[in-house]
């Protein structure tokens, strides 16, 4: 659905982006994550037309942004809603007029236009805030009719940028389920720009950390987070300290097995003594993964290296 290739991005003869590239598929929920200046919201802007790229490619719906027409570009954007980190609410209009803003803008008729914004309402949870204003609302149902006014459309992408940044731990998390629903029962691809890593472990497929306009990583969530490169591990701040002497073994929990007792029953089947040295379990969307550093003498490595194998654990040496 949208497809970047070699795409550079100036502000006068500052480059912000260096040849990104990115392919996100249809029902993916995909984060672009990176530290305030990181290029990330530019790059989201760039996907709806909002801001100009120099050289490159970005193709939504096969379709060369840099190419299309003021009215292809507004076309377009039917087909991406987008929700901002500070709501964008009309504070003088009330949540259901917020709601049907988009659709009187494309001339819907009434009847279509009440019973699709209480539809949406109800999706999100908010059918009983209709005539209530925004001044009336939490941060959380703020975020909520922003949501349901990005859908009103029906788009086939959802742009977030931010969304959950001015939110408490516990809205976040509402909120964050509430894009998984909207994922999961109706099929909208989304695409996530977040500085917060809980925000992507918690719903994201697939992400892309920005560095200085530059990918310091990109892939599956499970494969970022549990088989971290150096440059990922300084962007999460993670330090190894390993032992120098005998054999140190990276064991890498896949979801098909993260749940058994493997350490305790090879330790005990195989009746070696050995060190757990580093670890960490991380809950990623649905699943609990981890990876953990075991340091073993050399003269047991390869009875642990059949072991491990057998019992569909990856594993690696490491220094």
């Amino acid at each position: 659905m949208i497809q970047i290739s070699n795409l550079n991005k100036f502000y006068g003869q500052t480059q912000i982006l260096h040849d990104i590239n990115l392919h996100i598929n249809k029902g993916e929920i995909y984060a672009i994550v990176g530290h305030s200046g990181a290029g990330k919201s530019t790059l989201l802007r760039c996907i709806n037309g909002l801001e100009k790229y120099q050289n490159g490619s970005l193709k939504v719906f096969d379709m060369e942004i840099s190419k299309l027409k003021a009215n292809e570009l507004r076309n377009l954007r039917r087909d991406v809603g987008m929700i901002f980190q500070h709501f964008a609410l009309m504070s003088r209009k009330s949540v259901f007029e917020n709601v049907a803003t988009p659709l009187r803008f494309w001339g819907m008729k009434d009847d279509f236009i009440k019973s699709r914004v209480n539809e949406l309402l109800n999706l999100v949870g908010l059918e009983s805030k209709a005539t209530s204003y925004p001044n009336a609302l939490s941060g959380g149902q703020k975020q909520r009719v922003a949501i349901a006014r990005a859908l009103a459309l029906s788009p086939k992408i959802l742009l977030s940028d931010e969304a959950t940044s001015a939110l408490d731990p516990n809205t976040t998390n509402s909120i964050l389920e509430l894009l998984k629903k909207i994922n999961k029962e109706l099929g909208i691809s989304i695409v996530i720009v977040t500085h917060e890593m809980e925000v992507v472990k918690t719903i994201a497929h697939k992400a892309m950390l920005l560095e200085h306009g530059n990918i310091i990583g990109n892939g599956k969530i499970e494969d970022l987070f549990l088989k971290p490169d150096e440059k990922m591990k300084h962007f999460l701040g993670e330090d190894e300290i390993l032992p120098q002497n005998g054999v140190n073994i990276r064991l890498y929990f896949p979801k098909e097995v993260a749940q058994n007792s493997i350490i305790t029953s090879m330790a005990r089947e195989l009746n070696i003594d050995f060190n757990i040295v580093w670890g960490k379990l991380e809950k990623l969307g649905d699943n609990v993964l981890g990876n953990l550093v075991i340091n073993v003498s050399l003269e047991h490595l390869e009875a642990i290296e059949k072991f491990v194998s057998d019992s569909g654990v990856i594993y690696e040496i490491v220094k």
